[in-house]
Parts: structure tokens; C-alpha cells; sequence
């Protein structure tokens, strides 16, 4: 089985980035991720919350387990997310255009964590 549709059959999944902003990816991610049944948890310290779902400051203030992280911000602070990331033993990460960098990449092979490189938005 290919990572993208293993990853995609995983029900739990947080956007870091997301944002209240309606014409933002940060945005629609969550919101079509909600449309098509997935449990969204929406990360980013400056919301209470986005598309109707609390919004959560990091990673490790959401009590469940998270079994895909949407990243949707520039590589310079998805970096530290990874760190955070790996901390909580995810093992998923996807990264949307604009997010990605050799850094991440490095970091990920690293620590076992599987990246996928697309948009999720425009996979569902």
C-alpha cells in the first residue's frame, strides 16, 4: 500500500497552521478535513478556534492521539514542529507546497517518521 492512501485511512489528524482566515489552505484543510469525517484538531496558538473546532496551541495540548500532522506553515517553524512531533512519537506527517525543506527531510529520516509531500486538500 502506498503511504498517501495508508495515511489518508487514519482518522485522527491535527493541521498546524491552521488559521480563521477562509481563503487560506490553513483554513480549508480543516474544514474539508472535517467534511469528510476526520477528527480535526486545528493548532495554532493565536486561535480559540477555526471552522467551528477548538484550536489548540500545540501538538502537545491535544489529549488524543494524533495519527497524522497536516503541516501548513514555512519550514523555519515546521522544523521545531517536527522536534515536537517526534517528542510524541507521531509517526505521520504531511507536508503541504511551501512547507517543506531539506531540514525536515533530514530530521524525518532520521527519526522514523514518514513524511508525505502533497496536499491533502486536494487529495480528499
Amino acid at each position: 500500500m502506498n503511504l498517501k492512501k495508508e495515511t489518508m485511512e487514519l482518522k485522527n489528524w491535527a493541521v498546524v497552521g491552521a488559521t480563521t482566515k477562509q481563503n487560506r489552505f490553513g483554513y480549508k484543510i480543516v474544514k474539508k478535513l472535517k467534511e469528510n469525517n476526520y477528527n480535526v484538531y486545528p493548532v495554532n496558538p493565536k486561535f480559540e478556534e477555526v471552522a467551528g473546532l477548538k484550536c489548540y496551541d500545540d501538538l502537545s495540548s491535544i489529549d488524543n492521539q494524533i495519527d497524522v500532522v497536516d503541516l501548513v506553515v514555512n519550514p523555519e517553524l515546521g522544523i521545531k514542529i517536527m522536534e515536537e512531533v517526534n517528542k510524541l512519537g507521531i509517526k505521520y506527517v504531511w507536508l503541504q507546497p511551501g512547507t517543506r525543506s531539506q531540514e525536515i527531510r533530514d530530521f524525518a529520516a532520521k527519526n522514523d517518521i514518514e513524511l508525505v509531500e502533497d496536499c491533502i486538500y486536494a487529495s480528499l
